[in-house]
């Protein structure tokens, strides 16, 4: 196979593979009900006048399935971190006990749960946009190259249609996935 065509593919399931990636990222984001430290994997501090990952100031732990701990490595950072919390607007409501600060992760209503698995369905057609763009790149490529037969030209065709239909089955799955793990009670 020619080297450009070859090259057009590689960079094509890069991309497409990026899409995943960053899709499978956004639903660490999206809780299922049970307490995990990724919940807070957004959460900004204000550390001496610059913004720090909560995970670089505190250890975040998950007892149980209902409560999130975090516990600050100085002391002064507690209130940083709670207003970090709260500014995050993740709808918790975390105490301060002077040492360290819980979360308690409410039960989801079922209201909440079908609003999280709308935001599931919204980041994976996202994710499939993402796809289908590369798609039409790499098809635009393939088109643009006088130096391959046109032979070629199909064949490769081909073969990003079916790169790009692996990428959105993939999709599907890890959205059903979510879907199933948010749904459940």
């Amino acid at each position: 196979m020619n080297e450009d065509i070859q090259f057009i593919l590689d960079s094509t399931k890069e991309s497409m593979g990026n899409a995943l990636a960053h899709l499978k990222k956004q639903f660490l984001n999206i809780r299922a009900g049970k307490a995990s430290p990724a919940m807070l994997g957004s959460v900004m501090v204000d550390y001496y006048g610059s913004q720090t990952p909560l995970s670089q100031v505190a250890n975040v732990n998950t007892p149980d399935g209902r409560t999130i701990t975090v516990q600050p490595w100085e002391k002064n950072m507690l209130q940083e971190i709670e207003r970090g919390i709260a500014y995050a607007n993740l709808g918790f409501n975390p105490m301060n006990n002077g040492d360290t600060i819980i979360i308690n992760v409410p039960p989801l209503t079922e209201e909440r749960r079908k609003d999280l698995a709308k935001q599931a369905k919204s980041e994976a057609e996202d994710a499939k946009v993402s796809i289908r763009t590369a798609r039409k790149d790499a098809m635009n490529e393939v088109k643009k190259n006088d130096d391959v037969s046109e032979d070629l030209k199909k064949n490769a065709e081909i073969d990003i249609q079916q790169i790009t239909d692996i990428h959105v089955k993939k999709v599907d799955e890890l959205f059903d996935i979510k879907e199933k793990e948010i749904m459940t009670v």
